[in-house]
């Protein structure tokens, strides 16, 4: 079952939903047209694309993207250098897009509950894990790198 424990699974279980909640439990509230679209498209893309640079730099470094296991490099180049957890965040505009783009008004509160399971059952204990392994490196990376953005 640990297999059902990663972010995506996560994901896929509050846009799951948000988008029934918004074809069901609309209770008529609406972010009220066009431009909750457009943002709501725009953070999608962005967190998509965050997601495959990540993703990418991870590959080309040649290292896991698997959260349960320790990677085998500490990779502080690409998308990076900026983000400690450039693929969390990308989740984390995506699920925000779509809860735009389905106008899921009541839904708005899965974003920080998600942010807090992304923190609490990965981001923490990858860093404990990344700690352990590269030691001084990551001292130097997370003193460098912010953990979201």
């Amino acid at each position: 079952m640990r297999w059902l424990d990663v972010p995506p699974v996560w994901l896929a279980g509050c846009v799951l939903a948000a988008w029934l909640q918004a074809r069901h439990f609309a209770l008529g509230l609406s972010f009220g047209g066009a431009w909750a679209e457009f943002l709501g498209g725009t953070l999608l893309g962005g967190g998509l694309l965050l997601a495959l640079l990540a993703i990418t730099e991870m590959r080309r470094q040649k290292t896991t993207v698997l959260p349960h296991q320790t990677p085998s490099r500490l990779v502080q180049s690409g998308i990076f250098s900026r983000s400690r957890n450039p693929i969390y965040l990308g989740d984390v505009l995506i699920l925000a897009g779509l809860i735009l783009w389905f106008d899921a008004v009541l839904s708005l509160p899965l974003i920080p509950v998600f942010l807090w399971v992304l923190e609490r059952r990965f981001v923490i204990p990858e860093e404990d894990r990344m700690r352990r392994t590269f030691r001084a490196d990551w001292v130097r990376y997370e003193r460098k790198v912010r953990r979201w953005i």
